[in-house]
């Protein structure tokens, strides 16, 4: 009985959110596929496939907030942490701009001990060497800073925006629900706060992402109201330039232990989700492929899915990583990735502007 709602979707009208529920029990697949590609190809006429080259830096590894999701994490006294010293980072930056890249996305765990002055200073060491977009800090670093540095949320973004910030990474959502909160994250923001960051972002012209870490203890439903969620958001600012879905990955995490979840969500979860998001997040232009989750082929075939985007080059990626879960490419493979799939491949900058 979902062909209602799809043909629904397909004449330009907004689905609800029991509606978006009720295809979650299909098994039909290639039925959702079909439409969410449909929807997708509306947004863009021609058949590009975007991709952007650049590098994730992790400053610092060290985070007090412990989420149990997170295999990446260390503690200040444990003999692997770090915080990278800027000519570390700089080094990084310089090999990003030798391979083409455009943009920086750099984040890292909520020290205790890297105020304000931290991120100004490095924001400004950045800017005043290279010519590179800085995309930074997910709203629930930017919380973190706020807190620990006594300033209000304004004054944060304020300063960091002055120190060189272009633009906010969607990281740290999970799922926006604070019942899921409390059992996988309960030391980091609430949901509310979340939005907070992105809504005041958008309204001080700081573009922003938008992203959903499913697959662990979240309901179907709590799934759709995270969406609900962004869509409501972005009706009000329009600021989120993307949305980018990922399967939680139990691999090396306290959450696996927990819960006894041992496997990375299927390829048909991951694709089906993918697709309602496509189809519920009407006023989304942009819909990445998680391949650095799923893997190249389910990432090519996410094309079909209702992403336009094959998200990052990815030359230095280390969260996902540190849960046993690897996949690299570099610009040609991504290229012929789309290609093969019977596109275009378009490099792009954050904004999704191009060319660049």
């Amino acid at each position: 009985m979902i062909e209602p709602i799809l043909e629904k979707a397909l004449a330009g009208e907004r689905i609800h959110a029991n509606e978006a529920l009720e295809l979650f029990s299909t098994t039909d697949i290639l039925l959702l596929g079909n439409v969410a590609s449909r929807l997708s190809r509306k947004k863009r006429v021609d058949k590009t496939i975007t991709y952007i080259v650049d590098r994730n830096i992790n400053y610092t590894n060290v985070c007090v907030t412990d989420c149990s999701f997170c295999a990446f994490y260390r503690k200040e006294t444990d003999s692997d942490a770090y915080v990278l010293p800027f000519e570390t980072i700089a080094q990084k930056i310089e090999a990003t701009l030798s391979a083409g890249g455009n943009q920086i996305l750099l984040q890292g765990g909520h020290h205790q001990n890297l105020k304000i002055d931290y991120f100004e200073d490095l924001f400004n060491k950045i800017k005043q060497r290279f010519n590179i977009h800085l995309h930074a800090l997910s709203p629930a670093e930017i919380i973190h800073t706020s807190r620990i540095s006594k300033l209000s949320l304004a004054e944060t973004l304020s300063r960091l925006q002055q120190a060189g910030l272009d633009s906010i990474p969607g990281g740290g959502a999970e799922i926006l629900v604070d019942r899921v909160r409390k059992i996988i994250s309960p030391k980091k923001c609430s949901a509310e706060e979340w939005l907070q960051v992105m809504e005041q972002a958008h309204a001080m012209g700081i573009p922003t992402t938008a992203t959903m870490m499913f697959g662990h203890v979240e309901t179907l439903e709590e799934r759709i109201e995270h969406l609900e969620k962004l869509r409501q958001l972005q009706d009000k600012t329009h600021g989120f330039t993307a949305f980018i879905a990922w399967g939680f990955q139990p691999g090396n995490t306290q959450l696996q232990g927990d819960t006894g979840i041992n496997t990375a969500i299927t390829g048909f979860e991951y694709l089906k989700t993918l697709a309602i998001s496509r189809i519920f997040l009407d006023n989304f232009d942009n819909l990445q492929s998680s391949w650095v989750t799923q893997g190249p082929k389910i990432g090519q075939v996410s094309l079909y899915y209702g992403a336009n985007d094959m998200g990052s080059t990815m030359m230095e990626e280390n969260v996902v990583a540190a849960a046993g879960t690897v996949y690299s490419m570099d610009e040609e493979e991504i290229c012929r990735l789309i290609t093969d799939g019977g596109f275009t491949p378009q490099r792009r900058n954050m904004k999704y502007d191009y060319p660049v």
